[in-house]
């Protein structure tokens, strides 16, 4: 039963006829939607610059050509982009195969220190520190692992653990469907779910994930909306 005296959280977004075009033409758009404030919610599109570019936009890596859009409150992108991270875009945070676990995690931890603290190469407690809120009960990666050694799975979710060192109240993931193995990609959820507990957590597919996995809402965005 609802509880009487709760009080009723603002969306996280609300997009109202947003959208954006590029030299060749409309990219996405107009989008109108709004996305719950906690929890994981999956943008329901197939894979594209469309959905690419909308995903960017909600984290304030993008700003729409026309429409409005309000994200945690906020409609300046900067302020957007200071309370949201992006991961698993491949435009953005896509990393060399031939680099280590410890490399990536040396040069994150650096690039989050103040410019005149000198940070000493990670160890496992760094390691656990950074990946062990996305990773959960998962096998945490070696730090001497090389990127390509990794599964996809893997892959993706040391990319998330990277970019959300600071927990910012938004998380935005490029497509679940980068991860090709049926189960792996339900783990990808499960642990995107456990993330939301904490933050609210955006991602997409091209296909509905199934039932039973705890997803706050899964969102369809129909042809009209160009993505």
């Amino acid at each position: 039963m609802p509880d009487p005296d709760a009080v009723e959280q603002p969306p996280a977004i609300v997009a109202k006829a947003i959208s954006m075009a590029g030299p060749w033409g409309p990219v996405y758009g107009p989008v109108t939607l709004e996305i719950p404030r906690g929890g994981l919610t999956v943008l329901l599109a197939p894979p594209g610059a469309g959905r690419t570019a909308l995903l960017m936009t909600f984290a304030g890596r993008m700003k729409p050509m026309g429409g409005s859009l309000e994200v945690m409150g906020e409609t300046n992108v900067r302020n957007i982009f200071r309370d949201s991270v992006l991961a698993g875009v491949e435009e953005l945070d896509a990393v060399y195969e031939s680099v280590t676990v410890r490399d990536l995690l040396t040069e994150k931890l650096r690039w989050d220190a103040p410019w005149y603290r000198r940070v000493r190469r990670a160890d496992d407690a760094d390691l656990a520190r950074v990946c062990a809120p996305v990773f959960g009960a998962l096998p945490l990666p070696e730090l001497r692992s090389y990127v390509d050694e990794l599964t996809e799975l893997q892959a993706l979710l040391l990319r998330v653990a990277l970019a959300n060192t600071t927990a910012p109240p938004l998380l935005v993931v490029g497509g679940i469907d980068q991860v090709a193995e049926d189960e792996s990609r339900m783990e990808l959820v499960r642990r995107l779910v456990d993330v939301g507990e904490r933050q609210t957590v955006v991602t997409a597919s091209a296909n509905p994930v199934p039932d039973g996995l705890d997803v706050r809402l899964q969102l369809p965005l129909a042809q009209k909306d160009g993505v």
